[in-house]
């Protein structure tokens, strides 16, 4: 079955029909169509296997909201729509990062320098993808450890401490 997507909505662009994975990437910008958007959107598929992509602030803000408090987004807003969400959701426990993608970088410190969750601000696409796809790696090997070791606790010797 396929579902069309108007071209003024938000989409959803799996890299392959099967999304195993509670982590996301919400691109937030008025120019989200744009060929240089479509471009780095190729290229971080190698490790984000859902990219969705809104215009609308309110609507990427339900959105991402309503997700599931175990779900983890990594955001892209441009500056102007980043200055509107990132108040209202940079607490949320499932945003785990975002990076403002804009041309004027010093206007743009100045405002998200108040959020920890901003990780960087950035006007260089193939910098934007580099920077996630590292963070992505480290945060993947935060989280692998974590799920391997926590059965693997030594309780065979009767002994407690």
């Amino acid at each position: 079955m396929v579902n069309s997507v108007p071209p003024n909505s938000s989409s959803i662009v799996p890299a392959n029909n099967q999304n195993f994975e509670i982590f996301s990437l919400i691109w937030l910008d008025q120019d989200v169509e744009s060929q240089y958007i479509q471009n780095a959107e190729n290229k971080l598929r190698s490790n984000i296997n859902l990219i969705k992509k809104f215009l609308d602030v309110k609507k990427c803000q339900q959105y991402v909201e309503d997700l599931s408090p175990a779900d983890r987004v990594v955001m892209i807003v441009s500056g102007g729509l980043g200055q509107q969400i990132v108040p209202s959701i940079h607490k949320l426990r499932q945003v785990i990062s975002i990076y403002v993608y804009c041309m004027n970088k010093e206007r743009n410190k100045r405002w998200s320098k108040y959020f920890t969750k901003v990780k960087g601000v950035i006007n260089e696409v193939d910098e934007l993808v580099s920077q996630i796809n590292t963070d992505r790696q480290i945060q993947r090997n935060l989280d692998e450890p974590f799920s391997h070791n926590l059965f693997n606790v030594n309780c065979g010797n009767g002994t407690s401490t």
